[in-house]
């Protein structure tokens, strides 16, 4: 008998994409960093309460943290310039808390699939800034504000952004 083939009206199982079919530890050093949308709230600073271990979140980007593209400056030597720069592993995404929560490395973890907007479904690496869920626009550079500031940049949009965006389009 000759290889089965699908009638077209199902998906194979090795047609779909890498994100639904292996884990976080799975995926090649490419499909790892594809995860990451563009979004840069990752690159946001974030203050911990140390009684509680609550995270407050700041409008303040990283000094590598481009506002237009929401991307990271200088990514290879990011951690030269800011040495406490946390690169994403499998491990960090596991006990991270403060991941936000349209991040792919969490909804991947979580066993959720990706926003339409992420560019791995979209196609577009823009519809993360189409859909409101980058940082574009809402950020000021941590260069020059003291640390004891920081407190009067707190925002609360990054742990709600996406959520009125819906998954499906």
């Amino acid at each position: 008998m000759g290889d089965m083939q699908g009638t077209g009206d199902s998906v194979r199982a090795d047609d779909a994409p890498f994100w639904k079919t292996k884990t976080l530890a799975q995926m090649s050093n490419a499909e790892w960093e594809s995860l990451c949308d563009g979004c840069g709230l990752c690159c946001l600073n974030k203050l911990e309460d140390w009684d509680t271990g609550e995270i407050a979140w700041t409008s303040i980007g990283c000094t590598l943290l481009d506002g237009q593209s929401c991307r990271c400056k200088d990514y290879s030597n990011r951690q030269a310039t800011v040495p406490d720069c946390i690169q994403l592993t499998v491990n960090e995404v596991e006990t991270l808390s403060w991941l936000p929560p349209t991040c792919g490395y969490r909804l991947v973890r979580d066993g959720i699939d990706l926003y339409w907007w992420h560019p791995l479904v979209s196609g577009d690496p823009q519809t993360v800034h189409q859909a409101g869920i980058s940082v574009r626009g809402r950020t000021v550079p941590e260069d020059g504000i003291d640390i004891d500031d920081y407190e009067d940049y707190l925002v609360t949009w990054p742990l709600t952004v996406g959520e009125e965006e819906g998954r499906a389009r």
